[in-house]
């Protein structure tokens, strides 16, 4: 099971907004704040601990623990929502240290909370990472415009201004709250290759006003 390729609206979306329904989906889930390009800083953190979290579950069968209902399936892409830690209503991409955050991993159909809560007794075991921030949760999205964004972070405002076009030009409005929040999932790894060719999906919440 690879979920990009099986769910292709869910996660390749065209460069032009156009308007999804998100069915709930479960993720191993980390909340935090701060800047996530601090270098060892708690964004950082959280990934490093959403990445083993996943791969102690994937690779589970490796181990001779039997998961039920396992089945194969290549670790779904990092996402984050993201909002400000003033409520400001849109992102201040100017001050990322005022971030609020939360980093995530889709997990499969068959990670339970008896799952969850014996992947995180393995990585505490056997890489001593403390694991009491994450927490694996049921997000249900519902109606939302989406966008592929092609580049850097840091251009992401012009790819949410022509979304918030759509928006409004299509009977829709922005429903972001703090129960439904601005959302991005990362196809790419900043690490590697041309930030200019990175591709994230950017994806609000809104209300059909039709």
């Amino acid at each position: 099971m690879d979920y990009k390729k099986e769910y292709k609206d869910l996660y390749i979306p065209k460069a032009t907004p156009s308007v999804i329904t998100v069915p709930p989906i479960s993720f191993i889930m980390i909340n935090g704040t701060g800047n996530p390009n601090e270098e060892d800083g708690s964004y950082s953190e959280a990934v490093g601990l959403l990445y083993a979290l996943s791969y102690t579950i994937k690779m589970s069968k490796m181990g001779g623990s039997i998961l039920k209902g396992y089945f194969e399936y290549t670790v779904p892409p990092l996402e984050g929502l993201w909002w400000m830690a003033d409520g400001m209503a849109g992102i201040g991409y100017t001050r990322k240290q005022d971030f609020c955050w939360v980093a995530m991993i889709r997990q499969p159909e068959f990670v339970t909370l008896e799952v969850f809560f014996w992947a995180c007794g393995e990585v505490q075991r056997k890489k001593k990472i403390d694991t009491s921030r994450a927490r694996l949760a049921v997000l249900d999205e519902g109606l939302c415009v989406q966008c592929m964004h092609i580049g850097s972070f840091d251009d992401e405002p012009e790819t949410v201004e022509k979304i918030e076009r759509f928006i409004a030009e299509n009977g829709y409005i922005n429903d972001i709250s703090d129960k439904r929040r601005h959302h991005e999932i990362y196809l790419s790894d900043p690490r590697k290759g041309d930030s200019l060719k990175m591709k994230t999906v950017l994806r609000i919440p809104v209300k059909d006003m039709n």
